[in-house]
């Protein structure tokens, strides 16, 4: 009998369901908050209502598309963290009153883990390459740089992280700076096609072994804009797209340096990325340029996955539910991984 799993995601500001039936996707419905653009980025209470208003049309979309009944659903997946409290709250109480109206087992799944497997999710007509085990994952989003050694779907070693902030951090921050808008990713990378990345130079934090630091980089930005508007105020608007793709290519250098090392110091050559930042497009074609040069297998996901979305909670619950695990009703939710 095939095992259907619905996924629920709502640590931040995208409520999602997904359902996949036995690893293979069958729907997977995003409703994305809008209202932070005028913000300049995610406000947590205006996040939590988004998602109470949501999280029922959602669900119920994602069932219908997959063509499935609620009554065919085996276990519920949601993301317990980490992640924005409230936002969180809203998909753990629905995932526990859907577990009881339904009587069906709930899985608790960790939100990075989700973005690790997301390569996982297979679909009709796709040519669905998975990388072999170990693998290594560079995790890359908003709230979160790692080098992750994936020894199995439920066995992760983290290798190296950022000690400051996260790369996705340092893009939506420096693009909010820079007057560019929210959120800061998207728009770095699209002024940054048309710049000259080796126009500028920002300095490159120098932290030993595999962790990140991007806070040195972000900083060296904002005195490298403030004073050169000093002294021309035009300056930002005249060389956006050159400062852009200055700042963009030292962040991916930085990315690209320490996932070269992981690689040389554990010999594995199947590499994949996951996160937000993972549908940056330097990014996505220096891992390709890299992969081709050291002779790895590379695993870049389409672009839909590497957002928050369902699919890749729903895909990691599957492996959870397969394993035995449940969760009690009494489950809370959790803000920080190390609470996890």
């Amino acid at each position: 009998m095939a095992d259907i799993i619905l996924g629920i995601e709502s640590s931040c500001d995208d409520t999602s369901a997904a359902v996949i039936r036995d690893g293979w996707l069958l729907s997977n419905v995003i409703a994305s908050q809008e209202v932070h653009r005028q913000y300049g980025g995610v406000v947590p209470e205006l996040a939590s209502r988004a998602h109470e208003l949501n999280i029922v049309p959602v669900v119920s979309e994602a069932i219908s598309k997959a063509g499935v009944t609620p009554g065919d659903i085996t276990a519920i997946a949601f993301t317990r963290g980490p992640g924005l409290l409230g936002s969180l709250l809203v998909g753990t109480s629905f995932a526990k009153a859907l577990s009881l109206s339904l009587d069906i087992p709930m899985v608790m799944v960790n939100h990075l883990q989700g973005h690790i497997l997301a390569g996982f999710v297979k679909q009709e007509g796709k040519e669905n390459r998975q990388p072999s085990f170990p693998y290594l994952c560079l995790l890359v989003s908003g709230g979160n740089s790692q080098i992750v050694r994936v020894d199995d779907p439920l066995h992760f070693e983290i290798l190296g992280q950022t000690i400051d902030d996260a790369v996705g951090e340092a893009f939506d921050k420096c693009s909010k700076m820079m007057g560019l808008g929210y959120p800061g990713g998207p728009i770095v990378d699209a002024l940054a096609a048309k710049g000259d990345p080796s126009r500028f130079s920002f300095a490159k934090p120098q932290i030993p072994g595999l962790d990140y630091s991007f806070s040195g980089i972000k900083t060296s930005l904002l005195y490298f804009v403030r004073d050169r508007m000093a002294e021309d105020p035009s300056f930002m608007e005249n060389n956006k797209e050159d400062i852009c793709a200055s700042f963009q290519r030292t962040l991916i250098d930085v990315l690209m340096s320490k996932l070269v090392k992981a690689a040389k110091m554990t010999g594995i050559k199947e590499v994949a990325i996951g996160g937000g930042v993972a549908a940056n497009s330097e990014l996505r074609e220096r891992v390709a340029a890299e992969g081709r040069k050291r002779g790895w297998n590379t695993y870049i996901p389409e672009r839909r996955f590497t957002t928050d979305n369902a699919a890749m909670i729903a895909i990691a619950g599957y492996y959870h539910y397969l394993a035995g695990e449940r969760c009690p009703l009494d489950i809370a939710p959790v803000a920080r991984i190390a609470d996890f």
